[in-house]
């Protein structure tokens, strides 16, 4: 799996992490099937929640890391009603009840509230010195939440921005993108196909993809999700509840698209004009 530098952290990650945003919906045993196989191929980035499964996901992402906790950088998000300062301590050590783990790597404010920004970065900061997180921060924020985060926080303290952001939702590569850039902080897409609307043969994008993952023996999902990493600041974390399906996201990051094939995608896929707001899902 290629793993590229976290962001300010000086931290490997692996391009292609694991997303649990829904785990829930399927069999138990499935889903912590999925995720431990994916740990075996290299996507030891899990991404979690308190709010995924009202706790349920981080129990059974608990369950998927027993006895292999060394090998994850764990993720998980606070959500923005319980982000003050005594409740985000109070939700940390909830989350970390449920993921029987002592530690997270990264914790996340889910999106921003109502909640002054300042008591929830506060209450990292007293998690970080407590040994409780490694890490922060901020899951859904626009550019002028990302700037006014980086302003409280101070520079390269915060890690990420976690994002909406697949082929037909490329908003971010406008502006809050090469802003992320230049402050070093990460960007983690979610929803990586489009939660139900990747596109299939019937449209002109799905035959360039199609076409594509002909040439490299591949899928066009895997085409797509090598795309959309094409960026060295950019790390996925596409869900699945399949093990053949985790196998299959992996092997993405060791494909090699050329300069044709990646203005070809582009092409297919406009980005559109800036948006308004950020997309969000």
């Amino acid at each position: 799996m290629v793993r590229r530098t976290f962001g300010p952290l000086g931290v490997p990650v692996p391009v292609i992490g694991q997303g649990t945003w829904n785990l829930e919906r399927v069999d138990k045993k499935k889903a912590v099937a999925a995720l431990r196989r994916g740990l075996d191929i290299g996507m030891t980035h899990i991404d979690t929640a308190e709010m995924y499964g009202s706790g349920l996901v981080e129990e059974w992402v608990g369950e998927a890391i027993r006895g292999r906790r060394d090998e994850v950088f764990l993720t998980s998000k606070v959500l923005p009603e319980n982000a003050s300062y005594q409740g985000t301590l109070k939700a940390c050590e909830q989350s970390l009840r449920r993921l029987r783990t002592d530690v997270l790597d990264l914790y996340l404010l889910h999106w921003l509230g109502s909640i002054p920004l300042e008591e929830t970065l506060r209450a990292f900061e007293q998690l970080r010195g407590a040994g409780k997180i490694r890490h922060f921060g901020v899951s859904n924020f626009d550019v002028g939440e990302l700037e006014r985060a980086v302003a409280v926080a101070g520079k390269d303290q915060i890690a990420c921005d976690q994002v909406l952001y697949h082929l037909l939702e490329r908003g971010i590569e406008h502006e809050l993108l090469p802003r992320c850039q230049g402050h070093r902080v990460a960007v983690v897409g979610y929803s990586t196909f489009g939660s139900g609307r990747f596109p299939d043969e019937s449209s002109r994008g799905g035959r360039v993809l199609a076409e594509i993952a002909k040439a490299h023996r591949a899928t066009p999902r895997q085409v797509a999700l090598r795309f959309l990493i094409r960026d060295e600041n950019v790390f996925t974390i596409p869900m699945t509840t399949n093990s053949k399906h985790a196998e299959e996201n992996a092997a993405a990051a060791e494909l090699k698209l050329s300069a044709e094939e990646i203005r070809r995608i582009d092409a297919a896929f406009p980005g559109g004009p800036k948006p308004r707001i950020l997309p969000t899902l």
